[in-house]
C-alpha cells in the first residue's frame, strides 16, 4: 500500500461495506483522528491514513505551509495537488484489497485534512459520496482544472468550524457554503464554541449526519 494506515473493520459485515477515510491536520498522525474510531457506525471500514510528509517526531504533513516576509501563510501547491491525487489513488487501492462499496466512500478530514478532502471532492466526485469538513476551507486552487463542470448531483458535505478558531478563521470557512451552493452540492454548515478542536457536539452531530445520510 502507498501510505500507512490504521483499520477498524466493520463489526456488521455487508457484501460490500462503506468506507470512512479520516485524514488528520497539518502536524498530526494517522493515531489522531483514529481515536473516534470506536465511536464510529458500525457497518463502516474506519481508515486513518498518514500524509506522506515527515515534520520529525511523529508529525506529518499532507503540503508545507510556508510563511513570506510579511509572515503571510500559504500552501504548497503543487504538494497539496499531489497528496490529493495520492490519496484517490490510495483509495483505488483500498477497494481493490478490501470488500469495499465503492460507491460510499466518505471523507473525515480534520484542518488541512478537511481542506484537501474538499479538493478531493470537487476533483472527483464520481468517487467520493460524502465528506465531513471540520475546522478547514475550500481552496479552489488545490482542485482539478474544470472541476466546476462535474456532476456533484450525488455528493454531500457536513462542514463544521470553531467560533473562536485562531489557526484558520471561521470567516474562511463561511466563504465556502457560497462556492458550493452555486455547485448544487447539498451542505449542511454548523458551528461550535471552540478553537481549532472537535467539541464533543461537533463529533455527535457529524455521526447523526453519516447516520441520517446512508
Amino acid at each position: 500500500m502507498s501510505l500507512q494506515y490504521l483499520i477498524r473493520e466493520p463489526k456488521t459485515i455487508q457484501e460490500n461495506n462503506p468506507l470512512l477515510l479520516l485524514l488528520h491536520g497539518y502536524g498530526s498522525n494517522k493515531e489522531d483522528l483514529f481515536s473516534f474510531a470506536a465511536e464510529l457506525p458500525e457497518e463502516y471500514y474506519v481508515i486513518s491514513v498518514q500524509a506522506p510528509h515527515d515534520l520529525m517526531y511523529g508529525s506529518y504533513a499532507w503540503y508545507a505551509i510556508n510563511f513570506d516576509a510579511d509572515e503571510n501563510k500559504f500552501s504548497d501547491l503543487n504538494q497539496a495537488k499531489e497528496s490529493r491525487d495520492l490519496i484517490v489513488d490510495f483509495i483505488d487501492e483500498l477497494v481493490a484489497k478490501y470488500p469495499i462499496d465503492k460507491d460510499k466512500i466518505t471523507l473525515i478530514g480534520f484542518s488541512q485534512g478537511a481542506i484537501l478532502s474538499y479538493a478531493i471532492a470537487l476533483s472527483y466526485p464520481e468517487k467520493i459520496s460524502k465528506i465531513v469538513a471540520m475546522s478547514g476551507y475550500l481552496n479552489t486552487e488545490m482542485a482539478k482544472e474544470n472541476f466546476e463542470q462535474k456532476n456533484f448531483s450525488n455528493l454531500k458535505i457536513f462542514a463544521s468550524h470553531g467560533t473562536v478558531d485562531q489557526v484558520i478563521p471561521v470567516d474562511w470557512a463561511i466563504k465556502t457554503n457560497p462556492i458550493l451552493e452555486k455547485l448544487g452540492i447539498k451542505c449542511v454548515y454548523k458551528e461550535y464554541p471552540v478553537g481549532h478542536g472537535v467539541a464533543p457536539q461537533n463529533f455527535y452531530d457529524f455521526r447523526n449526519w453519516l447516520e441520517e445520510n446512508k
